[in-house]
């Protein structure tokens, strides 16, 4: 079965496109803030009891993102003066109501990013699948008081349907598709829905998880991701997205690492320093085509 939601487009092969202000790079923080159940299996640091139930080991690492991570990593964002572009759990705005209070006083985006992020809607039928997004939406919308505009999967998972109920419930944007550079539009049934570029690969959980790379490994890896988009940006504009999570890079050990390359990347000039919503926005602007 061939992929139709999106057409196939060389980037070499399309009309430069150019940023406000003749920025180069247009960069965001995709902050994942998440709640995971205690008696599901999740993402985790130690395989040796990722089964059992309940799992303290891995359920209290992932509890630390919430409970001190978050609040290590707003203070690091804040001396760069960087708003955040969240990927929220609804259930955290149940769960932990500070996070939500904190990020409205600094102004931070919010996108829906399922319930929880022990669930996913894999498999859900389309009139399942509705109503699971409009209550994560709902809650959203409620406890921040912003209609959420974007979208990320639980581990990026979506079904068949997902996309164009998405566009039917009023979102503008999905993350879901890390197929490109520049945001892209999507074969839904409005056509209104856009793909705007998260990163499955310049992201905190597979690179200091899955690799086991080092801080400064890690700060290698985002500056020279940086620096080849900024340089293809001088002939057609380049979305960047540093995608993390508060278990992560929110450790005090790594923390530095993460400040030391967004020092990097704020000392040089024509980046927009953006939130999702205002990446889709500026590109749901330009003339289609």
């Amino acid at each position: 079965m061939d992929n139709t939601l999106y057409d196939y487009s060389p980037i070499k092969h399309r009309a430069p496109i150019a940023l406000p202000n003749g920025a180069r790079v247009a960069f965001w923080i995709g902050m994942n803030i998440e709640h995971f159940v205690v008696d599901k299996r999740s993402t985790s640091i130690s395989p040796s009891t990722a089964g059992l139930v309940p799992d303290p080991l891995n359920h209290g690492w992932r509890d630390y993102g919430t409970r001190v991570g978050i609040w290590r990593m707003m203070d690091c964002l804040d001396r760069h003066g960087l708003r955040a572009s969240v990927l929220l759990n609804s259930d955290v705005c149940l769960k932990y109501p500070q996070i939500i209070e904190e990020g409205n006083r600094r102004d931070w985006v919010w996108l829906a990013h399922g319930k929880t992020n022990s669930v996913f809607q894999t498999g859900m039928t389309e009139e399942d699948e509705r109503r699971y997004l409009t209550e994560v939406i709902d809650t959203i919308r409620t406890h921040t008081g912003r209609m959420p505009r974007g979208w990320l999967g639980p581990a990026l998972s979506e079904t068949f349907n997902t996309p164009n109920l998405l566009e039917e419930l009023g979102l503008d944007y999905t993350c879901d598709w890390c197929a490109d550079d520049q945001p892209f539009r999507l074969n839904t049934r409005q056509g209104r829905l856009i793909s705007v570029p998260y990163s499955i690969e310049v992201n905190d959980l597979p690179l200091f998880l899955g690799k086991s790379l080092s801080g400064p490994d890690f700060q290698q890896i985002v500056t020279d991701q940086f620096d080849m988009l900024y340089d293809e940006g001088r002939e057609s504009a380049r979305v960047m997205c540093l995608s993390l999570h508060p278990f992560i890079t929110g450790q005090p050990f790594r923390l530095k690492y993460l400040d030391q390359a967004l020092a990097y990347i704020k000392s040089h000039k024509d980046v927009w320093f953006a939130t999702s919503d205002e990446i889709a926005q500026w590109y749901s602007s330009l003339p289609a085509g």
